[in-house]
């Protein structure tokens, strides 16, 4: 398998599905770091902007470790 094939699959890699947990991890920060500025300017509207980036992250992040758990044994850079 040429090196090109082995990175075109690293997404579906658990170390791939583990490095986009780590990334969307890194970017609730943000989010957070967005909810307390909104809430100490009483920023209803950045609040709210928040709230919903928080919740696709979570949902990103529950879709990604599913996929990890599918995953399973059968790993493509191990191989």
């Amino acid at each position: 398998m040429s090196k090109l094939a082995k990175a075109k699959g690293f997404k579906k890699s658990r170390a791939g599905l583990y490095l986009s947990i780590g990334t969307s991890l890194i970017g609730a920060f943000g989010v957070v770091k967005q909810a307390r500025l909104a809430r100490t300017e009483n920023d209803a509207l950045q609040l709210a902007d928040a709230v919903f980036s928080a919740a696709a992250i979570a949902t990103g992040v529950a879709i990604l470790v599913r996929e990890v758990r599918r995953l399973g044994d059968d790993d493509v850079l191990l191989g």
